[in-house]
């Protein structure tokens, strides 16, 4: 087994979690809106779920929407919002560092009229309400700005910008997808009307996620047929997975792991600045950033081609690359990154399983190669 260092992209199952979810695999198969014996344990599960994520959220059970993961919650929050407009033609403010099931919802809803305003960031990711405040119009329905960037762990002001927007009468969005259960994200201290979830962040299984809705919120749902989900979603609940999520979210409020991450990403920094210097740069904003994140660049090197010589070590790099063709990414592009100090970007992002050792051997590591 090798050191992984990519907990921002996947989370393993808890055990914890595993645990609870066990029983569905085994025994409890019946269908969550069956009234008899076989249905009664798996809508049991389904709503202590909602209840568990809704503690973590400190939100009411009834604004939980399962979704089938944060990219679907995203869309959801999205295009539910630009259809229940009353406007022709609906405004949307977000900004350049969003996660994609951010950004290609919107271009999809411009294609019917809507439009987007994107707001700029500046050279940690960060983006400043004023830019939010100055791009309102009449028309704005909705600004959706993620809470925490997934590339270089930024944290946005969103109670500022939720701020903002309840002052207009305009509903605010947050992808919290990296940011739930790393930092708190009660939502009456954001502030937000709509906040996703993905569970597979957070030590649930994949497939699974949230939307949290505001009560009076009016969302026009992705998917119709039967009244599942208080008629906003449509579809069979997984009784499996919806147990796992809630599991994730009971263990993150009852064992938070904020402070432990920190003081791993904290001693990672420390080795990479003792080994290397002002060799290594750090990417993101130095103080408002998710505890688990660390974003570094060698400059003048690429980080795939150090990733590759690192000896089974999985993390990610700030770049793409296609049919031998390095790109920056668009985040670190909207950062202003310099190429030559975003394509040797690497994230390195710890979790709860990580240890000292694993830091301290990954830093030797880079030490024989950069």
């Amino acid at each position: 087994m090798g050191i992984y260092l990519d907990f921002n992209a996947s989370a393993p199952i808890a055990p914890e979690v595993a645990a609870v979810m066990r029983p569905f695999l085994d025994s409890h198969f019946g269908n969550p809106s069956s009234g008899h014996w076989a249905g009664r344990p798996a809508r049991e599960a389904v709503e202590t779920a909602r209840g568990e994520i809704a503690s973590l959220l400190q939100c009411h059970a009834d604004e939980v929407l399962l979704t089938s993961g944060g990219s679907e919650a995203n869309n959801h929050a999205i295009k539910g919002t630009v259809l229940s407009a009353s406007s022709p033609t609906p405004h949307l403010i977000t900004t350049a560092v969003e996660h994609p099931s951010v950004i290609e919802p919107c271009r999809f809803v411009a294609r019917f009229g809507a439009r987007v305003t994107t707001v700029s960031v500046d050279r940690h990711g960060c983006v400043d309400p004023d830019d939010i405040r100055r791009a309102i119009t009449p028309e704005t329905v909705l600004i959706s700005v993620m809470h925490a960037n997934n590339e270089v762990g930024t944290i946005q002001p969103i109670a500022a910008i939720a701020g903002i927007a309840r002052e207009h009468g305009i509903l605010c969005h947050t992808d919290a997808a990296q940011s739930v259960a790393k930092i708190q994200t009660r939502v009456d201290e954001l502030g937000v009307d709509l906040l996703s979830i993905a569970g597979h962040k957070l030590y649930a299984p994949k497939g699974i996620g949230a939307l949290y809705v505001r009560r009076g919120v009016t969302l026009v749902p992705l998917i119709h047929g039967g009244g599942h989900e208080g008629g906003r979603r449509a579809g069979t609940e997984c009784a499996l997975l919806a147990a796992g999520l809630g599991a994730a979210c009971r263990l993150a409020e009852m064992n938070p792991s904020g402070e432990a991450l920190l003081a791993l990403r904290t001693r990672f920094w420390a080795g990479l600045r003792e080994a290397f210097g002002e060799r290594v740069v750090l990417n993101g904003h130095p103080t408002e950033r998710l505890p688990n994140t660390l974003s570094v660049a060698f400059p003048g090197q690429f980080g795939d081609d150090i990733l590759a010589r690192l000896d089974g070590v999985s993390a990610s790099t700030g770049s793409a690359c296609h049919t031998g063709i390095r790109t920056l990414s668009p985040v670190l592009a909207a950062m202003g990154t310099s190429t030559d100090v975003g394509l040797g970007t690497i994230r390195f992002s710890v979790g709860r399983t990580t240890t000292d050792a694993e830091i301290d051997q990954v830093v030797h590591q880079l030490e024989g190669y950069v």
